[in-house]
């Protein structure tokens, strides 16, 4: 039979700790007058920390009265407390200590090289303290890069930078972030920025680190030149131009043409101005990033389709990495209640939006698109901004359909608001929801060219009615 009392030496060994006796280490924590005494037993701190075992071996160690003595200055007698009872007992408490304290104490036991306390401290910091680590985004960053033990807190920081990069680079501290992790940042295919908010910010934090460099590049001398190429000559290849429009290249690259290899100018002139010559140019790839879509039934790149076509351009004009548009969740059927009551109160006097339907047992999406706010107004809204949409199937993108108005002299049926109905779109309507929380259509292609919708089951008016799964309604804010 075997027997396991785990508990009951972790609590003897608590004891041994508080009891303070028989030591033969002495730890001087702390500086001047916050300067503690502590004692430990040679043999447990060997076992438990990495940096005591490689110190206790080695022979410049310092001892006085046979007593081990060490001086720790940069860790404060509270936290070495708390590291010393976790190496004897394996406790730790952190309820108490903010945030701050508490990535102090990470560092003080990233010194001492116990690993195991580094990554039950990094997951507290990322559970628990998420307000710290956005309010102090330089300060972190730089105190997690220098160590390389950091991982899971280095990973998770980057990932959130990268997917709120605001909370970073619009920080009054952007200025002062070192050149290295600046670099290390832009390398991010999944920086969340348009790439001339990425070059404006480049241009800001360099004017910083050189503040007597003159901010009008026309007026720049010889030295000025030299001393931005040289501020510049890491970061310039990681700027995607090809990405920005050529209007942006125009007003806010193109001044600074002095610092940028001529053969770029001159590719990215072609670029834009002589597309049948794209082809030969190395463009590179655009960013990636990580949009925050709140949606079960849809994904990033549809985002691009609709913003595409409220812009009235082909379906593959905008991709992820340059949406215009923020897309907010209001509505989910499934989740806020699936009435035509409950509709009007979450989407009324929002503005524009977009209804986004999921067909069951399939991957068909359908909806439509309002440029105007729902009301209870019960009238029709007159405009040829509005369509249909539908995928036959969502997740391939050649399957897509947009229905606009087919007469746009005739176009005062386009939306129509009424207090018992839920979304309604064209005279008849051509898409619907019922006083009696129903989906239907009448004559397809009626007002809106036509789309697919799926075929029910008819009723009196000739009204084809269809089931639907889940609906959401997102509200569409230019950004």
């Amino acid at each position: 039979m075997t027997l396991e009392y785990s508990q009951e030496i972790i609590n003897d060994l608590e004891k041994l700790l508080e009891a303070d006796e028989e030591y033969n280490v002495i730890i001087y924590a702390g500086e001047n007058e916050n300067i503690k005494e502590i004692h430990a037993l040679s043999n447990i701190l060997r076992i438990r920390s990495q940096y005591f075992r490689t110190a206790l071996a080695s022979e410049f160690v310092k001892k006085k009265d046979g007593k081990y003595i060490f001086n720790f200055p940069n860790i404060s007698p509270q936290f070495f407390k708390i590291i010393l009872r976790f190496i004897y007992c394996g406790k730790v408490d952190l309820t108490k200590l903010q945030g701050p304290e508490i990535l102090k104490l990470l560092v003080a036991v990233d010194e001492l090289k116990i690993q195991t306390l580094i990554v039950c401290i990094q997951e507290h910091l990322i559970k628990n303290h998420v307000e710290f680590l956005q309010k102090n985004p330089v300060e972190i960053l730089e105190t997690v890069y220098q160590r390389e033990t950091f991982t899971e807190l280095w990973n998770y920081y980057l990932e959130k930078i990268c997917d709120k990069p605001d909370v970073l680079f619009k920080s009054d501290k952007f200025i002062n972030l070192k050149a290295p992790l600046l670099e290390l940042l832009l390398k991010r295919d999944d920086l969340s920025l348009y790439e001339i908010d990425i070059w404006d910010s480049l241009i800001k934090w360099s004017f910083a680190q050189q503040p007597f460099v003159q901010k009008d590049v026309k007026k720049w001398n010889k030295e000025e030149i030299t001393i931005m190429e040289r501020t510049l000559h890491k970061f310039i290849p990681l700027i995607r131009f090809y990405q920005l429009t050529s209007e942006d290249f125009l007003l806010k690259v193109y001044p600074f043409k002095v610092l940028l290899p001529e053969d770029l100018i001159d590719n990215v002139l072609t670029f834009h101005m002589a597309p049948s010559k794209k082809s030969n140019i190395n463009t590179g790839s655009p960013r990636k990033p990580k949009h925050v879509l709140d949606s079960v039934i849809i994904g990033p790149q549809h985002l691009a389709i609709f913003s595409s076509w409220i812009e009235k351009k082909n379906e593959l004009y905008y991709t992820e990495t340059n949406i215009p548009y923020k897309f907010n969740l209001l509505y989910r059927a499934n989740r806020d209640g699936n009435t035509p009551a409950v509709f009007h109160a979450k989407c009324e006097d929002k503005g524009a939006t977009i209804v986004i339907i999921k067909i069951p047992n399939s991957e068909q999406i359908l909806g439509g698109y309002n440029p105007f706010q729902w009301d209870s107004s019960n009238t029709w809204k007159s405009t040829s901004d509005s369509f249909l949409f539908s995928f036959t199937n969502r997740n391939n993108f050649q399957t897509a359909k947009v229905g606009r108005i087919i007469n746009t002299t005739n176009n005062g049926y386009a939306i129509y608001c009424h207090q018992n109905y839920g979304p309604a779109f064209g005279s008849g309507h051509d898409l619907f929801q019922d006083s009696d929380s129903i989906w239907k259509s009448y004559g397809l292609g009626a007002y809106y060219s036509k789309i697919d919708i799926p075929q029910g089951s008819k009723e009196g008016g000739g009204y084809n009615t269809f089931i639907v799964e889940d609906y959401e309604i997102f509200q569409i804010i230019k950004k």
